[in-house]
């Protein structure tokens, strides 16, 4: 029996989505773009999806867009608001995802937009002075770009205080809210932000679909060209059954995250008091007050197996990680560990949970490290 201790990379699909996504796995054929009766059948469930989705987000339906996921929809963000809404400066953090970093990369390279990074603490947070700062500082059209929720250590950003210090200094707000999707509650309807982007396999919905959450007052031309689908916002033939699943998967997550947040937080609780218990000198990357509650990440000491931790506890059945599942299955040195200053010589290990994970699972999970650390 495997352990699956990865669900910040991507989490099982729930049943009850599965269900839903089969009738237009199995039937229901019809392009959403044609005008005859099977056509117009898939447009319903779109819409019924993305009416589903504004609902769970305080949003409007013309404010959600369909993607294939949240890189996608963070290089529409970013992207878009240089070409089409006149932004001359953007302002991010070195432990953004790479989605947003890689493209500011590009970005540098490409245009003249100017690209600052605000320095982090230890545990990964900006100083919200420093931002203020920052966007006093310059008259420029500013974007800000920071996320929600840190993929790797589970760090949170002040996500409201934020947005109004972009309203209150005229500057755009995109976050990356991938991570916090389906986990936090958010309601745009009272916070203040340009872009926000999900990832229906972040909360148990399928692979390969996302969105983009785009205010109504940033007016921005297609990022996709092709067709007129999506309201002419991107080209190409939507991705119905994933649509309808992530709707579904989002819903769920909204009517049960108290209890899902509940069992998580318990969860990992536990598992942090019994590796304090069984380990000496372990080192808990991130803020440990206000997180991520999914994820736990962990930095054990040398010793003659901490460089093969992640391989050895794969083979004993244990799926981890060590940090963003973004680089191609290959392991390499993590940004944010070394943004935040982390021990080089440690081995860095991220758990991340579910609600369908269990207290047996991390019993045997402290039994295997054990064994290999022993």
């Amino acid at each position: 029996m495997r352990i699956y201790l990865d669900n910040a990379a991507t989490t099982p699909l729930a049943p009850e989505v599965l269900e839903a996504m089969m009738p237009y796995l199995k039937g229901h054929q019809g392009n959403p773009s044609s005008i005859h009766a099977d056509g117009r059948q898939t447009k319903t469930a779109i819409e019924k999806a993305r009416r589903t989705i504004a609902q769970c987000l305080g949003a409007s339906i013309g404010e959600i867009f369909f993607t294939s996921g949240g890189t996608e929809s963070s290089n529409m963000a970013l992207k878009c608001s240089i070409r089409d809404l006149g932004v001359k400066r953007i302002v991010s953090s070195p432990t953004e995802h790479h989605c947003v970093l890689h493209t500011l990369e590009q970005i540098k390279k490409e245009t003249q937009t100017s690209i600052e990074y605000l320095p982090v603490d230890s545990a990964g947070r900006i100083s919200l002075s420093d931002l203020e700062q920052a966007l006093k500082s310059s008259k420029e059209k500013t974007l800000v770009s920071l996320m929600y929720a840190n993929n790797e250590i589970g760090t949170l950003h002040d996500f409201e205080r934020i947005a109004r210090i972009c309203k209150e200094n005229g500057a755009l707000f995109h976050s990356d809210t991938v991570q916090a999707i389906g986990h936090f509650p958010i309601d745009l309807s009272k916070t203040t932000v340009s872009f926000v982007t999900g990832a229906a396999h972040k909360f148990h919905g399928p692979k390969g679909v996302g969105f983009i959450y785009i205010n109504g007052d940033n007016i921005i031309k297609p990022y996709v060209d092709g067709g007129a689908q999506e309201r002419n916002m991107r080209g190409g033939t939507e991705n119905i059954y994933g649509i309808v699943g992530m709707a579904e998967a989002l819903d769920l997550a909204c009517k049960q995250m108290e209890d899902r947040t509940r069992k998580i937080v318990d969860l990992r609780s536990y598992f942090k008091e019994q590796l304090q218990h069984n380990f000496k000198s372990l080192l808990f990357n991130g803020c440990q007050e206000n997180y991520l509650h999914k994820v736990l990440s962990v930095s054990f000491p040398p010793s003659a197996n901490t460089d093969m931790l992640l391989m050895l506890l794969d083979m004993d059945g244990v799926s981890a990680s060590g940090g963003s599942a973004c680089s191609s299955g290959v392991e390499h040195e993590s940004h944010v560990m070394a943004a935040i200053q982390g021990n080089p010589e440690y081995k860095t290990v991220r758990f991340s949970f579910s609600h369908n994970n269990t207290r047996e699972e991390v019993d045997l999970v402290i039994s295997k490290l054990k064994k290999i650390l022993s």
